[in-house]
């Protein structure tokens, strides 16, 4: 197998063949190609039987790569290695064992759609208000237990509130459930081959026999199960090679662990480690700027990433006005590279929440820019906003059935199908609106209080319309009772909305709800561009990971916004956005622009937020900066904040009591002001150092 071509940290990599090796591979480093080699080199140049290698990547599309990257390397012999995800590789297992486990060969495996069935009618037979005990919440308890190794009865030892409780008895009855009906679902491709190697040793030892070279890729993205499966397949001849990047480890939610990366010198005794920190993808630049971020965090293994790439342009800094100036700074930004004749496929914008999408989306839509969304729909094209916007439409104008249609039963209030159409006949029949025809049952609730929003529609503000619908449909309270990551996401993006009702009112003044629905209609209605191949993206950090771009935006780099609010309080949690800003940096091939805001209305409300910490982690050098100094966006400090107690030294990162607030985190500290992040929904406030309303704790 020809190496000559790969750097000499790469060759390392390739020919250190036996024994446990793990790859700290940085990003643009040659990861993929280190892998496939070493697979080839296994094969043709040392001997080893293709039978007896094993190649464990994340997702079906990165496991087809590998799979066809070996083919173009060795051809035919490549297609008797087995490449898999972790679950694809449990489903094998269990094919080949699973009578062992009591099951039948024509097990059935499970979606997450038919899980929720599942728990729906475990529920109902225990007499449990779906409502008060959300099905989507429960499964993701037992989807996070499952991943954790924690079984119904372990789980006892947790179960303290009632909540807990109930999951526990969910639980139970869920896995005897799927066992009587010869069903597992997707965790439990992880699970039981698991239980079935610690039942059945001479099984496990089959599979040592079997797969006595192991190679596992994106290692810091592996959870408890996944971690205890590999270790438990490598035991006995331990030549297991893993490659990760601690610093690139951003799946925590989902359950990944980065500390599996971080103990691999524990979990196997002289172990070698090789670093691989040249980068073929970004400039000096671009690089120095990452290495100065990540360097930040304690908890990682370290490593300097490099280029010969040259050092490239300057990275460009903006601290925009408001949000508005934000974006039409990046599209203006856009268009002079455009005018360069850069291609739209090589720029992205990448952003911390989903909902800093809207106005970057509107800004490229007025300049008839072509985008794409990836990784989430278009703002106005998400289930929960077209939810909201029907319900307004409704208010507006009771005869329009299209919208009432999508939200009788939107969140669920016991209005099926027959009742609709039974609804449709008397209506046709009478020849009126479905609304008109309402006269009974729980449409007649419902109709009840499309009235009374429609009374309340005349004295409300745009924005405590959208406020009132958000509470007493029960939108909100439906995705606060799910505790999903997606549900968090769709509370976002509806209280995002308020930003846009916010706006128009701030530009127009006192706006009616028809001239409002006939504005967004002109923006919601644009018909999204079909062709994937050459459109600017946007996307979160999440979604841009294994992704590389020419020129890369960064935006709402601010305190609150990334790093998250969320993380403020949580010196672990931080870390992890830290590693989400290294993630996004190295994103960018030869231009890099990060951009914030003075002050931003989100979520409906207007805020001053400090520049990101990321930022001021960045050395000054390596920036070009651009500032809007305008005194009308500054924050405007109230009078009673001119009250004073006696003088505190104040330090980023003091915990502070504020009366109204409650407790916050200190997170930017001028002469006279202090920025502190409170928990949702105050966010960061600026406040006089001495306020009589805050106390240092």
């Amino acid at each position: 197998m020809k190496i000559d071509d790969l750097n000499k940290e790469q060759q390392e990599a390739v020919l250190q063949t036996d024994g446990p090796i793990l790859i700290l591979a940085g990003a643009g480093s040659g990861k993929t190609r280190v892998l496939t080699t070493k697979i080839a080199y296994l094969i043709e140049d040392i001997g080893i039987s293709p039978y007896n290698v094993l190649a464990i990547t994340f997702t079906n599309k990165a496991a087809k790569e590998m799979s066809e990257r070996l083919y173009h390397m060795i051809g035919e012999v490549s297609k008797k290695v087995q490449v898999s995800t972790f679950h694809s590789f449990g489903l094998k297992i269990l094919r080949e064992n699973c009578n062992v486990l009591g099951y039948k060969s024509n097990f059935v495996i499970m979606d997450s759609d038919d899980t929720l069935t599942v728990i729906k009618k475990i529920l109902r037979n225990l007499d449990l208000d779906p409502k008060q005990y959300n099905p989507n919440a429960i499964r993701n308890k037992i989807s996070g237990c499952k991943n954790e190794l924690i079984s119904p009865d372990e789980y006892q030892k947790y179960a303290i509130s009632e909540f807990e409780e109930v999951v526990l008895k969910v639980y139970r009855k869920y896995q005897e459930t799927l066992f009587k009906n010869n069903s597992i679902d997707f965790d439990d491709l992880l699970i039981l081959p698991i239980k079935l190697f610690r039942e059945s040793p001479s099984i496990l030892q089959k599979y040592q026999e079997r797969f006595q070279y192991i190679l596992i890729d994106e290692y810091q993205d592996t959870n408890e199960a996944q971690y205890i499966l590999t270790k438990m397949i490598s035991a006995k001849y331990k030549n297991i090679c893993c490659v990760g990047d601690n610093d690139q480890s951003i799946y925590s939610f989902r359950g990944a662990n980065y500390r599996n990366i971080l103990n691999f010198e524990k979990d196997y005794q002289n172990a070698k480690i090789i670093k691989l920190e040249q980068n073929y993808r970004s400039t000096t630049n671009i690089l120095d700027a990452a290495n100065e971020v990540i360097k930040n965090n304690r908890e990682r293994k370290d490593k300097n990433l490099w280029s010969n790439k040259g050092e490239g342009d300057k990275i460009s800094y903006f601290r925009a006005f408001n949000e508005r100036d934000e974006a039409f700074y990046v599209v203006r930004e856009i268009k002079k590279l455009l005018n360069q004749g850069i291609n739209y496929q090589d720029i992205a914008v990448l952003y911390r929440t989903n909902a800093q999408s809207r106005n970057m989306e509107e800004e490229l839509l007025k300049d008839n820019i072509p985008y794409r969304v990836v990784g989430s729909f278009y703002f106005y094209s998400r289930k929960e906003i077209k939810d909201l916007i029907a319900y307004l439409r409704l208010i507006h104008n009771t005869d329009d059935n299209v919208s009432l249609l999508r939200v009788i039963n939107t969140p669920k209030r016991g209005i099926g199908l027959k009742t609709i159409d039974n609804l449709t006949l008397k209506a046709d029949s009478m020849n009126v609106s479905l609304f008109d025809a309402i006269d009974s049952g729980k449409e007649l609730e419902f109709k009840n209080l499309i009235n009374d929003l429609k009374k309340l529609s005349v004295d409300l503000t745009l924005t405590e319309l959208v406020d009132k619908i958000l509470d007493v449909t029960g939108i909100r309270k439906e995705y606060e009772d799910e505790k999903t990551l997606e549900a968090d996401i769709r509370i976002e993006n509806l209280e995002e909305f308020k930003s846009i009702t916010k706006s128009f009112e701030e530009r127009e003044g006192v706006i009616s709800l028809e001239d409002f629905l006939l504005e967004i209609s002109l923006v919601s209605d644009v018909n999204e561009y079909k062709d994937d191949r050459n459109r600017i993206s946007l996307m979160t950090v999440h979604s841009v990971k294994g992704l590389e771009f020419d020129y890369v935006f960064i935006i709402g780099l601010e305190e609150g916004i990334f790093p998250h609010i969320n993380s403020l309080m949580d010196n672990l949690e931080l870390e992890e956005e830290r590693r989400l800003c290294y993630v996004a940096l190295t994103r960018a091939k030869k231009k890099l622009y990060l951009v914030n805001a003075r002050t931003r209305t989100i979520y409906g409300k207007e805020s001053s937020n400090p520049p990101s910490r990321f930022i001021g982690e960045i050395n000054e050098d390596l920036l070009n900066k651009e500032f809007k100094d305008d005194p009308e966006n500054l924050p405007k400090v109230n009078k009673e904040e001119y009250f004073y107690q006696e003088d505190v030294d104040y330090k980023v990162g003091d915990f502070v009591y504020h009366e109204v607030f409650g407790q916050g985190k200190v997170v930017e500290v001028t002469n006279t002001l202090i920025s502190i992040a409170f928990k949702h929904p105050y966010g960061i406030k600026k406040l006089m150092k001495n306020h009589k309303s805050i106390k240092k704790i």
